[in-house]
Parts: structure tokens; C-alpha cells; sequence
């Protein structure tokens, strides 16, 4: 009985620590999104201020490899992550006046790649 007891202490400490970190892996990366509820003029407004900011938007001008679907929602997303991400992941920096929201699945698609 003791050794069952042993054997099953061994396996839940060992599922515990794949658990955490999966959990820990999972966690680990995020990205900054604009919110749905956000207006055209905001979502231009948070262009033009990353764009502003030394982030490099050529990827969401025309023949770039975000530009397509060309929406400011879309624009406006990965301009706002990559100055998240360049401006030490802090949850001020995915504010844009609260117009920011945080993804755990990365909105990358196609040949437009979203930074992490």
C-alpha cells in the first residue's frame, strides 16, 4: 500500500509540473488587439500614433504583408501590437485609450505576422 501511495504521489507531481508548465507556455505569449467597439476614428488615431512612435507600419501599407484585408480594425491591430510589443509589453502600452484588449491566440494570418 505504501509503495501504491508512492507511485501515485510520483505520477501527481508529474502531472502537476506538465500542467504548469503548459499553463506557463500558454500564458507566456500575448498580443495587443483593438477592441471591436472601437470607432474608425479611434482605430486611425492609434495608427497614426504607433506609426508616430517608431513602429514600422509598412507591413499594413498597400502592396505590404498586412494590408490585406484592408480594414482599419485589421491596420489598426497590428500597428498597435507591434508598439505593445516594442514598448515592454505593459498593459499601458496596449491601452490606446482603452481601445486596446489583450489576445492569447495570435492573430497572425497568412504572410502577415504579428510579433510576440
Amino acid at each position: 500500500m505504501v509503495k501504491m501511495s508512492s507511485v501515485l504521489t510520483i505520477l501527481f507531481i508529474f502531472l502537476s509540473s506538465v500542467m504548469i508548465n503548459h499553463l506557463h507556455v500558454v500564458s507566456s505569449k500575448q498580443w495587443c488587439v483593438a477592441k471591436l467597439t472601437a470607432t474608425n476614428a479611434q482605430l486611425q488615431k492609434n495608427i497614426n500614433f504607433g506609426c508616430s512612435e517608431g513602429v514600422d507600419c509598412r507591413p499594413v501599407q498597400p502592396g505590404g504583408s498586412c494590408f490585406i484585408p484592408n480594414t482599419l480594425i485589421n491596420h489598426a491591430s497590428f500597428v498597435m501590437n507591434a508598439y505593445y510589443q516594442s514598448h515592454g509589453r505593459s498593459k499601458k502600452a496596449c491601452s490606446f485609450k482603452k481601445t486596446g484588449t489583450f489576445a492569447v491566440t495570435d492573430p497572425s494570418f497568412g504572410s502577415c505576422v504579428y510579433g510576440s
